[in-house]
């Protein structure tokens, strides 16, 4: 690729950008007046005053998993390809965009709004760009698995498929609760949560396995 610490640089960004994005939402929706972290959605943290912080946390860490997607394209994992860098790409773009157009009120936040979101146009590409986060996001991990399963690395690719099948289900799941589904409104934020952190820690995890190796296969320049 390079210059071996930029490669470093760019997979390192791999486990900053996950932290970084769990933590912030994680300490906002602890402190957040009305918000309830079990019942309400991570966007629903960039709406109001200091929703700015929560859109900075999705633009920040969308552009340090693109990094991590260019670093992941030439770094020592089997399989090589073009398919787990585009989709984790394609996820990049997507937090992007959520922090760029704020998602509508859903579940009865902010106080006073109804449970079911009324439709704008900011919130409808809200909810375009969310998609590939929870899609191309499980594609991702599946790829990642079979590019370790290629490479008699059984462990590594069973974590990736329960990562990816997590992901699926929360996200069903919490779909359910966010279309007001009785059972699982009240819960249906800590299964957004779910499907994030499942996906996020997968990534984290493949990207410290990764400086690992570059370590023992590039020099490093004092």
């Amino acid at each position: 690729m390079g210059a071996p610490g930029l490669e470093r640089s760019l997979l390192a960004c791999g486990v900053i950008g996950p932290a970084l994005f769990v933590a912030a939402f994680l300490t906002q929706g602890a402190v957040r007046p009305y918000y309830d972290p079990l019942r309400h959605p991570v966007s629903s943290l960039a709406i109001g005053d200091t929703g700015w912080v929560q859109c900075a946390d999705f633009v920040v860490t969308g552009a340090l998993l693109l990094a991590f997607a260019v670093g992941l394209r030439f770094a020592p994992l089997p399989g090589g390809g073009w398919w787990a860098p585009l989709l984790i790409a394609l996820v990049a773009v997507g937090l992007i965009g959520a922090g760029l157009f704020v998602a509508d009120p859903i579940s009865g936040y902010p106080p006073g709004t109804p449970m079911a979101p009324v439709r704008t146009p900011r919130g409808i590409l809200h909810d375009l760009f969310s998609t590939p986060v929870f899609t191309a996001f499980p594609a991702a991990c599946f790829v990642l698995a079979h590019r370790f399963a290629a490479a008699g690395r059984r462990g590594w690719a069973g974590y990736a498929i329960a990562s990816g099948a997590a992901m699926l289900v929360a996200f069903v799941l919490s779909s359910m609760g966010f279309a007001q589904n009785a059972v699982l409104m009240p819960v249906g934020g800590l299964l957004q949560r779910l499907t994030l952190v499942a996906g996020l820690a997968l990534l984290a995890v493949v990207a410290v396995h990764l400086l690992r190796r570059v370590r023992e296969v590039l020099p490093t320049n004092g």
